[in-house]
């Protein structure tokens, strides 16, 4: 899965290169896949494998479609779903209402938690983000270790 932090700019363009580490990721565990999803949320840009984006969607479509929290889901999160491609150099077009809808700018950190996911932070959001939440590590550790991991 994805892990580590990378420290990136997104060019004048919207263009942001995806880590080395990332794309084997991406080579290795989604046999090469170069579609990805994007999708903003409210802190950051989630950025999805197509094949493992496909997969959230097909758990959202087998549910019932009288479930309100699932429209509510689809509506406010998977509609701001876009698909993008990774281009020869290694590099992906974000589009200029997800880097705005999740606050991007030009300095970004890259986050890989070892999820099937990596996100993008404003690098300065980030470290804010860090700082206040640093505090919960221990409880967060400890939550963990009841589940047995």
């Amino acid at each position: 899965m994805f892990r580590g932090r990378f420290e990136h700019s997104i060019d004048g363009k919207g263009r942001l290169s995806v880590p080395a580490k990332f794309r084997e990721v991406l080579q290795q565990r989604f046999d090469g896949e170069k579609n990805l999803v994007v999708v903003a949320t409210e802190r950051c840009l989630e950025v999805h494998p197509m094949a493992r984006w496909e997969q959230v969607e097909e758990g959202v479509r087998t549910g019932s479609m009288f479930d309100e929290n699932l429209r509510e889901l689809s509506r406010l999160y998977m509609s701001r779903a876009r698909e993008v491609e990774i281009d020869s150099a290694g590099r992906v077009l974000l589009p200029p209402v997800s880097r705005q809808q999740a606050g991007l700018d030009r300095d970004v950190t890259l986050v890989g938690g070892g999820l099937p996911l990596f996100e993008v932070w404003d690098r300065r959001r980030f470290e804010d983000y860090e700082r206040a939440e640093q505090h919960r590590l221990p409880d967060l550790f400890g939550r963990m270790a009841e589940r047995g991991v």
